[in-house]
């Protein structure tokens, strides 16, 4: 259903009085015209559908939850990624952040990642890469735009979305094929991201000096073997200097967080920046790890926070 019927109305009697040349004059990309929906607030009814997008080898479905804006579309599309420690959660984490990007005229795509005990790094970043392969090739049946595709991803799901959005094409992150479509990439727009795990070693540090054992296990169920804790970090890619994508990146972030801390995020933004990437970090007052999960200020002010640098991406 159209959420602005109006509009929609008006719209067509402008059409008409321009004629087929005005309407060809005034066509504009979808992005364009999605960015200046955000940029008033628009508001869109959902539908809220779901399905596989993977099955794993030992027959696991993956699940995909599709968040629909009604209205007239093309969309931007968004990719979601969850955290969870890569052990725990799912496509569901992240459902208040998801419906409220969505509802500003955003396609959101949700999905499972495979989780570390079945499989270590780099499967989550895998299902990743094809999870942005799979949206290109399918984002226009739910009235997505798959030209400009961001990345949204969380705390664990945060650091997957940078080795996405900084190894677009590398070849571990490639790994399964996509008969369908062979031809895409996994390229992306843009990221952003709340409290990504974006120096996996200094995490596991901080964890060791907190001893907090759960996460020192996490970090060791994952990274198997050990030295792809460096390898698969961020921050690390960046000082090796490897040749990677920078792409657009934002990083919101608790200033109460002690399980990545501030200082992590700082670091890595200005290492980001002088390698020539854009990366807005903006620290959050009085918010720790997980501090979107629950209703406040804060967390309204992280949502308006995503729409608005997926606009401003949007009309680049």
């Amino acid at each position: 259903m159209d959420a602005h019927p109006t509009e929609r109305r008006d719209f067509l009697k402008q059409l008409t009085a321009l004629g087929a040349a005005g309407v060809v004059a005034g066509l504009r990309p979808a992005y364009a015209r999605a960015g200046e929906a955000q940029g008033r607030s628009a508001m869109f009814e959902l539908k809220v559908t779901e399905v596989e997008f993977r099955r794993t080898s030992a027959g696991r479905q993956l699940m995909a939850r599709v968040y629909q804006p009604q209205g007239v579309g093309p969309f931007p599309t968004v990719l979601d990624l969850h955290g969870g420690a890569w052990r725990r959660k799912d496509r569901f984490a992240e459902e208040p952040m998801d419906r409220a990007i969505a509802a500003s005229g955003v396609l959101v795509v949700a999905i499972d990642l495979r989780l570390s005990e079945e499989a270590p790094y780099p499967a989550s970043v895998q299902d990743a890469n094809y999870g942005v392969r799979w949206l290109k090739s399918r984002a226009a049946d739910w009235n997505g735009d798959p030209s400009k595709i961001g990345v949204y991803g969380s705390s664990s799901g945060g650091h997957v979305a940078q080795l996405l959005g900084m190894r677009p094409r590398d070849a571990r992150y490639n790994a399964i094929a996509l008969p369908a479509a062979p031809q895409l990439d996994a390229t992306v727009a843009y990221v952003t991201t709340r409290s990504p795990i974006s120096d996996t070693y200094a995490r596991f540090q901080q964890a060791e000096r907190m001893k907090r054992a759960s996460m020192i296990e996490n970090n060791k169920i994952y990274f198997n073997p050990w030295e792809t804790i460096h390898e698969g970090n961020p921050q690390e890619i960046l000082e090796r200097r490897e040749p990677v994508s920078l792409v657009p990146m934002l990083i919101m972030q608790g200033a109460l967080d002690d399980n990545v801390l501030p200082a992590v995020q700082e670091k890595f933004a200005a290492t980001y920046r002088a390698a020539g990437g854009v990366c807005e970090l903006t620290v959050f007052e009085n918010s720790e790890h997980e501090w979107v999960a629950k209703p406040g200020p804060q967390t309204d002010r992280a949502r308006e926070m995503v729409k608005a640098f997926n606009a401003r991406q949007l009309k680049v």
